[in-house]
């Protein structure tokens, strides 16, 4: 990291440089020029010009003289604020640096640099001065003209700290209880950091807080903090607070420092800093709620403050949008990053994170965009790369991503989300041997990765190597004990058996893979009402699939009623007709986060994602950001929990909720309501249907209204209705069932939920391949007559009724 000093003169010499008339200052034409020359690989509009010179001569006016324009401490603060990357501009610029340059600068005394690697990045606060004999101070940011220490009592303070922290220190490395040193404590979040910590972890600090020695600390520390408070005026005192503090925060004493800013925020309340400065410590500490009240309450003194704070708003939200993140908000950090983007055009960072997050959320083009944006202004960002080639691989465009991902490891050869998420990518492609080498680099660099390990397995499986695949497997089995690696293991070994079969009758292939074979859907044929037909089966299992990720099952049905009764919802007017019950994506992520309460914050961020992808994306066809409220809780109701009579009643009370003006007539809601709403539901989960019958409500003027029982009549039709949804029920009750010692007769797993039973050939199936229509091959019949068993007993008894009526010569159907 290049000092403080180096820093400055660098600056300089970008200002002195592009100070063209030599007056002391940079007017907008020579603005810029420097904006133009330090991003070469982006090509700006000149609106595009306009608005970021706009914005930076609004933020620094207090740095602007008269028609000169920015001055040189002006440069420098934008700089200070992470408006931009000093190192990269000035190596851009193609401008070197003398050593005897190097000597003068490092001689100087100035603020911190900001790192873009650091999760809670430093930003320079406000305030005035310090004297030049404070330059001695290894303190740098104490110094800064900017937001330095203001009194000298406070320096007084300082001093004293750093003695007992020194001591601390001491105490305990002969004790052997700190580890690490003084540096960043995270790398950069997101999506490309979801597998686990970074190596920056390391280099935390640990202290060690239950021994005598720290209680001496913290008892001399709360005589600090009482002199401060006994300052001679309420600023004193502040200063006094946030001077501890920031000390405390730079030696990872988070807990006293927050004390400290606490304090500070006690003192001050409109300040901006404590607040901020505290939200960085809860956010260190992982209280994420705290850290993200905190940010709010900095935020909003920051935009009650005026251009004051102007400079530290595109930081509090890049925070705020991080803690947010962490309780898997991750709609309303998009926001936030968003916002950031807007009021500092050249934060690389905040454009990377809003890219992650739109990665995280499915909008994968709105990522690509974002990201590709990030790496014009950064091109040595190593997470940005990961996840542009993760949101490429996303939209198809896997040549593109491998590339990109190739460029994260160039940068970071121990990216453990690039190689992971590469491995996945060759296996997508079906590049299974390329897949276990790319796993087996991660494993190199986080030998208990068991995920990996697993993936390493299975993609060793798809090489054809069953043996490795074997010993893969039951390494991960070490790791972890779930129950999917046990299934797995046993399914390999049924593999196994069938191959060595396969070699004397030709079933198998070099694999090892079962052969199939998939037939028509009119030659599936059912025994029995109860049994479903293949088609429906493959649709419910679909929905059914979706439930599970979003866990909308227990969701009772209940609580969209309560969320329609006991929440106000904003009306909004597009001037188009009456206003509707319509909310923004990022609203409607906190009212999920209220139905889904019982989620854990990345298993919220899994369900939010798929109901984007699946829902949301329908809704919103004209990419306006908001959707309708009603008709969102009405496409909801018949997924979530509850009988189906309440589902029922639930959807119907949706769709006459969302009615502004006319409350119904009598309980009714409009029947091209009710047409629109049944067929966005299956649109929505029956995709075979075509978007063309969306489309021909438009020209439909049917007024008429339609009851309950009338709604009912239409949901439940089968063939223009939601009839699925009886087959959904049936799924939900049934498909965690075992059916013993019972195996699929074409993928070999244990049968888990209905078993289907071909009654001729007596090979069973299992949903999955039932509703995909596959067979064994060597059975070759005409057509395919089959039972489904819900429950093992339930073929038991059928088994022992088939035998009563053998023996009693009577006939049977089978």
């Amino acid at each position: 990291m290049a000092t403080r000093g180096s820093r400055s003169e660098k600056v300089r010499r970008i200002f002195q440089q592009f100070d063209f008339n030599r007056d002391g200052g940079l007017n907008r034409e020579e603005m810029s020029a420097l904006v133009v020359a330090v991003n070469p690989r982006v090509k700006f509009s000149d609106e595009q010009i306009n608005a970021i010179l706009d914005e930076v001569f609004r933020t620094y006016g207090e740095f602007i003289d008269g028609e000169k324009g920015l001055t040189y401490d002006g440069l420098l603060r934008t700089y200070d604020d992470g408006a931009g990357d000093v190192d990269r501009d000035f190596e851009a610029l193609g401008i070197e640096l003398k050593p005897d340059d190097d000597i003068e600068a490092a001689s100087s005394l100035a603020l911190e640099e900001a790192s873009t690697s650091s999760a809670m990045e430093r930003v320079s606060d406000v305030g005035a001065g310090a004297g030049p004999q404070k330059k001695h101070r290894t303190a740098a940011w104490a110094a800064s003209p900017n937001h330095g220490i203001i009194f000298d009592d406070t320096w007084k303070l300082v001093d004293d700290l750093e003695i007992l922290i020194k001591r601390l220190k001491s105490k305990q490395s002969k004790d052997g209880k700190t580890k690490g040193e003084n540096s960043d404590v995270y790398s950069d979040p997101g999506w490309s950091r979801e597998l686990g910590p970074s190596s920056e972890i390391e280099k935390r600090i640990v202290w060690e807080e239950t021994g005598h020695d720290y209680a001496t600390f913290v008892k001399e520390l709360s005589a600090l903090r009482s002199r401060a408070d006994g300052s001679r005026s309420r600023e004193e005192a502040f200063d006094g607070h946030m001077a501890l503090g920031r000390v405390l925060y730079d030696q990872q004493l988070f807990k006293e420092s927050l004390v400290c800013f606490k304090r500070a925020s006690e003192l001050q309340p409109t300040d901006v800093r404590p607040h901020f400065r505290s939200g960085n410590c809860y956010h260190v500490l992982g209280n994420h709620t705290e850290a993200k009240s905190e940010f709010i309450s900095a935020m909003d003194a920051a935009e009650a403050g005026g251009n004051q704070w102007g400079y530290l708003l595109p930081q509090i939200h890049v925070n705020l949008g991080i803690a947010l993140e962490f309780e898997g908000m991750v709609m309303s950090a998009c926001e936030h990053y968003r916002e950031a983007a807007i009021l500092c055009p050249t934060h690389f960072r905040a454009l990377k994170l809003l890219g992650s997050a739109l990665l995280g959320v499915g909008e994968y083009k709105a990522a690509v965009k974002a990201l590709e944006e990030a790496i014009y202004m950064k091109n040595d960002y190593a997470d940005a790369h990961c996840d542009l080639a993760s949101a490429l691989h996303a939209i198809g465009d896997d040549e593109n991503a491998i590339k990109e991902f190739q460029k994260a490891i160039d940068l970071k050869p121990g990216h453990v989300d690039a190689l992971y998420n590469l491995g996945g990518l060759y296996m997508d492609m079906g590049r299974y041997q390329r897949a276990s080498e790319v796993y087996t680099r991660v494993l190199g660099v986080w030998p208990n990765h068991w995920r990996a390990q697993l993936n390493k397995g299975v993609s060793l499986l798809g090489a054809g190597e069953t043996e490795e695949a074997k010993k893969a497997l039951k390494e991960a089995l070490k790791m972890t004990n779930r129950i999917e690696l046990y299934d797995a293991i046993s399914h390999l070994k049924q593999l196994h058996k069938k191959k060595m079969q396969g070699k004397g009758n030709g079933n198998g292939n070099g694999n090892g893979d079962v052969a199939f074979v998939v037939v028509e859907p009119s030659r599936f044929k059912t025994v029995g009402e109860k049994t479903t037909l293949r088609q429906e089966l493959a649709t419910a299992l679909n929905i059914r699939g979706f439930q599970r990720t979003t866990r909308l099952t227990r969701c009772d049905v209940d609580l969209l009623k309560k969320e329609m009764n006991e929440n106000e919802t904003p009306l909004s007017y597009s001037g188009n007709g009456p206003p509707e019950k319509s909310i923004r994506k990022a609203s409607l992520e906190v009212v999920l986060r209220r139905l889904l309460s019982f989620l854990k914050p990345e298993t919220f961020v899994g369900a939010v994602k798929a109901i984007n992808l699946k829902i949301l994306t329908v809704l919103d066809e004209s990419e306006s950001g908001r959707v309708d409220l009603g008709m969102f809780f009405a496409i909801l109701a018949p997924i979530c929990g509850g009988t189906a009579d309440k589902r029922k009643r639930v959807a119907f009370d949706s769709l006459l909720w969302r009615i502004v003006h006319e409350q119904g007539v009598n309980g009714q809601i409009k029947k091209i309501d009710a047409l629109r709403y049944i067929r966005l539901l299956r649109a929505i989960y029956i995709p075979t249907q075509g978007a063309s019958e969306l489309l021909e409500i438009h020209g439909e003027i049917d007024t008429s209204m339609v009851s309950f029982t009338e709604f009912v009549a239409m949901f439940d039709d089968p063939d223009w209705g939601f009839g699925i949804m009886s087959t959904l029920l049936k799924l939900e009750t049934c498909d965690r069932n075992r059916h013993g010692k019972q195996s699929c007769g074409v993928c070999r797993y244990p049968i888990i939920g209905s078993r289907f039973k071909e009654m001729k050939s007596h090979f069973s199936l299992c949903s999955p391949c039932y509703s995909e229509g596959k067979v064994p091959p060597s059975f070759k019949n005409e057509e395919y007559r089959f039972k489904e068993y819900a429950k093992e007993s339930d073929a038991v008894k059928d088994k022992c009724l088939w035998f009563s009526k053998s023996s009693s010569g009577g006939t049977t159907t089978d």
